[in-house]
């Protein structure tokens, strides 16, 4: 292999940019039967809030229709979407959370 080709493949290689991964939200969305103390439950066990931010979000989500929960990879806010579903159906509430594009 020559030191020509070497430099080229070298060169090409530091000039390709990095891009980062789509980044979803994930979203509570308001609903007239889940108990606002289930949402900051959700909140504190799910996404790792405080208490004071968790009721600000449940506030955000009770007078705005939807509150951002956070914000993470694909992959992560599948999972995050997915285990907040399968809590609020286990304890019987209509809690809807869902991901969009950011």
């Amino acid at each position: 292999m020559s030191t020509q080709f070497k430099d080229d493949a070298v060169q090409q290689a530091s000039n390709i940019k990095e891009v980062p991964p789509p980044m979803y939200k994930v979203l509570l969305l308001n609903d007239d039967f889940t108990p606002m103390d289930f949402v900051i439950h959700v909140l504190q066990q799910f996404f790792y809030m405080s208490n004071e931010k968790a009721t600000q979000i449940m506030l955000q989500v009770h007078t705005q229709g939807r509150g951002v929960c956070g914000i993470y990879t694909k992959d992560v806010a599948a999972t995050k979407v997915e285990q907040v579903s399968q809590f609020s159906r286990a304890h019987q509430h209509p809690l809807q959370c869902v991901m969009e594009e950011n």
